[in-house]
């Protein structure tokens, strides 16, 4: 399959180093141009790609960058992708880095808004597990208590495409609906950045709570920030499961 991902950093290289090793053939772009991403490419195993390129001739597109990113992308890049090509989002909003976005401060969920932003249909995914979960935590298939992943759009085919690419990267998917149902694997909610397998993800998805998503995102990071010194991958972790009593994994 080919895959343009826009965005190289902690999410995006993950995926495209997953992907190269799946066998895609991926070409990538960030902020980056000249050597800078020719040598970020070649760290990747990818093929380096202006941003009007990134897009062409490809089956599927990731968009790795933060939310307050995606207005600044041009506003014609997917103007002549073909429809039946696939766009991911990756994105989650944090007010602390992305400014106050009115819309999804007022409840908009995060993904509905990008796609608004960029005038075509999303599927939402890797965006509930940790960069580190991403890129160390990926078993075989079938393996027990594989970590699972979310993914949510309104296309029921662009979805399975996307959940083999998922278990390309070593996760199981769940389909958590619609797009207008990805604010269930948003910050502050039971599903995000806790590790479940797929049952255990079913489940959280279920018992997200929207109103509160927000506030708990924030105490979250409020949290995490003031400790003397960095948190462990495992600390983040266990501090995400022990915000939802019902967690199995608390």
């Amino acid at each position: 399959m080919k895959i343009g991902i826009i965005g190289t950093g902690a999410i995006g290289g993950t995926i495209a180093k997953k992907m190269v090793a799946s066998g895609h053939n991926v070409k990538v772009n960030n902020s980056k141009q000249g050597e800078k991403l020719n040598a970020r490419a070649l760290e990747l195993g990818a093929s380096p790609a202006t941003i009007e390129n990134v897009v062409k001739d490809v089956d599927v597109i990731i968009l790795s960058v933060p939310t307050v990113a995606i207005p600044t992308l041009p506003k014609d890049l997917f103007a002549k992708v073909p429809e039946n090509v696939i766009v991911v989002d990756t994105s989650n909003y944090y007010p602390f880095r992305d400014a106050d976005i009115d819309e999804i401060k007022n409840g908009k969920v995060e993904s509905v808004w990008v796609s608004e932003q960029l005038g075509r249909p999303v599927i939402k995914a890797f965006n509930n597990l940790l960069a580190e979960t991403l890129e160390n935590g990926g078993k075989k298939t079938a393996t027990e208590n594989r970590i699972a992943m979310a993914v949510a759009g309104d296309d029921e085919e662009a979805k399975k495409v996307i959940t083999g690419l998922i278990n390309d990267a070593g996760f199981d998917a769940v389909d958590s609906g619609n797009l207008s149902e990805s604010w269930r694997h948003q910050p502050g909610t039971p599903a995000y950045c806790t590790e479940l397998n797929a049952e255990e993800l079913k489940q959280a998805l279920s018992d997200g709570i929207k109103e509160k998503a927000p506030s708990l995102r924030d105490k979250a990071i409020a949290a995490l920030s003031s400790l003397p010194s960095y948190p462990s991958h495992p600390d983040i972790v266990k501090y995400n499961r022990r915000l939802f009593q019902k967690n199995s994994n608390t």
